[in-house]
């Protein structure tokens, strides 16, 4: 089980590269669940960390999907969800393919930041307002800041945190139309990979600072396929 709150006594930090075979993972399981049905557009509905499982080799697994198919109350659910729900829940109750990509966008930020989202309203951890928290250190200027203390030990792996900071960043946008789809986040987190391993022509980020803080992407108008 994957848990984020990785600063207290007894915690076991992940590296930089369990993280990514995390985040990878879980947006290419996220892609299949929104892909997979053709006349139906399918949803996970309850991505947090608990319930990502890994494996002995550090690979990412989904687990819970289709007990949202099971459970009629949408009260129910908003309140699993909390720090992971989009903003949109709070009046629509109704779980999207589009909320999805917000609960892994604050699931990216756990993996980036090594702090825990907020937690259910039942539990004594409150937890972060992650995307809050971390719009607000990147206004001021503070992007490394914004880091998990532990993966600044790490070299050559600077413009990779800030590719996959950009992307936690258009995930949890407000607005649902300029959140990317999955299958577009699978393709801009290969890409970040790529780029540093295989010397791939794709954009590099000279420092911190360079995080855009506005969603470039926007959902395209025809039918999900």
């Amino acid at each position: 089980m994957l848990d984020s709150g990785n600063r207290g006594p007894g915690r076991t930090s992940l590296d930089w590269t369990t993280r990514i075979k995390i985040a990878v993972g879980v947006a290419r399981g996220l892609a299949f669940i929104h892909h997979q049905c053709k006349t139906q557009k399918l949803t996970h509905g309850n991505i947090k960390s608990t319930n990502v499982l890994l494996d002995k080799d550090g690979n990412a697994c989904i687990s819970d999907f289709g007990l949202i198919l099971m459970t009629q109350s949408s009260a129910l659910l908003t309140k699993w969800l909390i720090g992971y729900r989009a903003p949109e829940l709070n009046e629509t109750k109704k779980m999207s393919q589009k909320g999805d990509v917000y609960s892994y966008g604050v699931l990216l930020l756990e993996i980036l930041t090594g702090k825990p989202a907020m937690r259910s309203l039942y539990s004594r951890d409150d937890g972060v307002d992650l995307p809050k928290w971390v719009q607000s250190v990147v206004q001021e200027e503070w992007t490394a800041e914004v880091f998990d203390l532990e993966l600044l030990r790490y070299k050559n792996v600077e413009e990779e945190m800030v590719g996959m900071l950009q992307i936690a960043m258009q995930c949890v946008s407000s607005l649902p139309k300029q959140r990317p789809r999955m299958s577009q986040v699978v393709k801009m987190v290969e890409d970040i990979i790529g780029g540093s391993q295989l010397q791939s022509p794709f954009r590099r980020y000279d420092s911190f600072d360079s995080v855009s803080m506005s969603p470039s992407i926007s959902e395209d108008t025809g039918t999900s396929h």
